[in-house]
């Protein structure tokens, strides 16, 4: 089991690349974080949710994302409170306060899901939850101590160099945690070292003569991983800020003549508090032709060519901030002086004329009036949309596949002119002027022939078939689908895994977890 000195130390990553490592040496493993929360998730093919990490860990082991790789799910709604995922199914929205007196109730699902992965595999890969230190929350715990004590899983302890600390954060667990749970700690893993890893073999051994941990690896920051989804809108705040200082020279396509080229287009997002599924952005980075400007509140949207609302988890609540940015009247104006706009599920709902809450899901039961830029109006509902799909990009041959993942109906005029083809069936819509878009297909982009149909649209014949911009991702050599990329990616973190970490001494460390006590 991998727990962290904090949120944001690599776990999730480092999880997945010992996923592909011990894979790719035949043993048959499986992910399995028992609490996860995130607004980023995953459909599965059983039309249950888990978080994007463990999907990602899943594809990592080559096999299809289940249920029980993450049986809590808790999607953050607001500062307090959140929607509960039990084994993928949505339970109610829950108060912080109130979930803590729970979490002793879900601890069965938990175990009850850990046990069915264990019976299938050689190896279950335990990722842990925000910090191993929080003594406060270990009454009840069901993410980190509380569920290694149950089945007795040894613990690997991992700190960030990069964020600063990383001794103190090591050595500080050890000496806060109850003796019985520091047992289960039997090694460390200091991730993200940037510069000449050898000024650190001294801090290495400190920690370990300190604590009598076995030290397990000094991972260096590996650039590659910028292709693996991102966990939380911090992570992809960095991406894509990080993205702008190594993006790649665009290849020039005239031999070595020097090559007039067409402008990039600048593709704006909102980051709103409760962002979701913020993936679909993932393929948009890796394009030569786009300019990805992530933009947080406070911040003017600055001029450009398309804005992009993503998927929220409370879209009402999204709404009234975008109001309350100032950004409403921002986005009136972009249209207004001829700019594009598309919205991805919970974006999709903002654009329309109203949205309507009439169950009360997302807080009282009210009816806001949308930004009015897509002749549509949806209403809440309380059964959740989870299903995977594929079709094409409506008036071309361009293939999407995706997933969607929403509550409520979406209806209106602009729906008669829709985005896509779903299945054989019209779904999106695109307004009278063609300048506004909304879907509910999640993994939009992920095919680059879609991908670049739909910037066509906003930039014209550079981003055709033949056009500048679709030559040089050719040339750049991007794959036909972005999963690719995430392939490699994986591939490239289990090297640098085998080179930096004691993949043997941590295999080594797994045992066969206790036998299922029935209640």
């Amino acid at each position: 089991m991998l727990q962290g000195t904090g949120s944001s130390v690599g776990k999730s990553t480092l999880v997945a690349g010992l996923a592909r490592a011990f894979t790719r040496r035949g043993l048959k493993v499986l992910p399995f974080k028992p609490q996860n929360m995130s607004n980023n998730a995953a459909v599965t093919a059983s039309g249950g949710e888990i978080g994007r990490a463990q999907a990602l860990q899943a594809r990592a082991c080559g096999v299809p994302p289940h249920v029980d790789m993450n049986p809590v799910l808790l999607k953050p709604q607001g500062e307090t409170g959140a929607q509960l995922v039990v084994q993928g199914r949505k339970q109610e929205t829950v108060a912080a306060r109130s979930y803590q007196d729970r979490k002793t109730l879900l601890m069965p699902a938990v175990l009850d899901s850990f046990y069915r992965l264990a019976a299938q595999a050689d190896l279950v890969l335990v990722e842990g939850a925000g910090s191993a230190s929080e003594v406060n929350l270990r009454p009840r715990d069901i993410a980190n101590m509380g569920f290694a004590q149950a089945v007795q899983a040894p613990v690997v302890l991992v700190g960030d160099i990069d964020r600063g600390g990383v001794i103190a954060s090591l050595v500080g667990t050890q000496v806060v945690l109850a003796p019985e749970d520091a047992a289960t700690i039997k090694g460390f893993i200091v991730n993200r070292m940037r510069g000449d890893i050898s000024l650190f073999e001294d801090g290495m051994a400190f920690v370990a003569q300190r604590t009598g941990w076995a030290p397990l690896g000094l991972v260096p920051h590996l650039p590659a991983i910028r292709h693996l989804p991102a966990e939380d809108a911090a992570d992809l705040l960095e991406l894509v800020r990080s993205g702008k200082k190594t993006a790649q020279p665009v290849p020039l396509l005239a031999g070595d003549a020097p090559v007039a080229l067409p402008a990039k287009l600048r593709v704006v997002v909102p980051l709103l508090p409760l962002i979701a599924n913020f993936d679909d952005l993932d393929p948009l980075r890796t394009e030569p032709g786009v300019e990805l400007i992530a933009v947080q509140c406070g911040e003017p949207l600055p001029e450009c060519d398309l804005i992009i609302l993503p998927g929220s988890k409370n879209t009402l609540s999204d709404l009234s901030v975008l109001q309350e940015q100032g950004w409403a009247a921002a986005l009136a104006a972009h249209r207004a002086q001829g700019g594009h706009i598309l919205g991805i599920c919970g974006g999709y709902q903002m654009l329309g004329q109203s949205l309507a809450d009439p169950h009360g899901i997302e807080g009282p039961p009210a009816t806001m009036a949308g930004l009015g830029l897509l002749a549509v109006e949806t209403v809440l509902s309380p059964d959740k949309y989870l299903v995977e799909k594929t079709g094409i990009v409506a008036g071309t041959q361009a293939c999407v596949s995706g997933y969607e993942m929403h509550i409520g109906r979406t209806t209106g005029s602009d729906c008669a002119q829709p985005l896509l083809e779903l299945g054989g069936q019209p779904e999106g819509a695109v307004a009278s002027d063609a300048r506004i878009y909304g879907t509910y297909l999640h993994g939009v982009f992920g095919n680059r022939a879609a991908r670049m149909a739909l910037l066509e649209r906003v930039g014209g014949q550079a981003f055709a078939p033949d056009g500048f911009w679709y030559q040089a991702g050719q040339a750049a050599q991007l794959p036909d689908h972005h999963d690719a990329l995430v392939e490699l990616a994986l591939d490239t973190l289990a090297d640098h895994l085998e080179q930096f970490a004691d993949l043997d001494a941590i295999l080594a460390l797994a045992c066969v977890p206790n036998e299922r006590v029935s209640a």
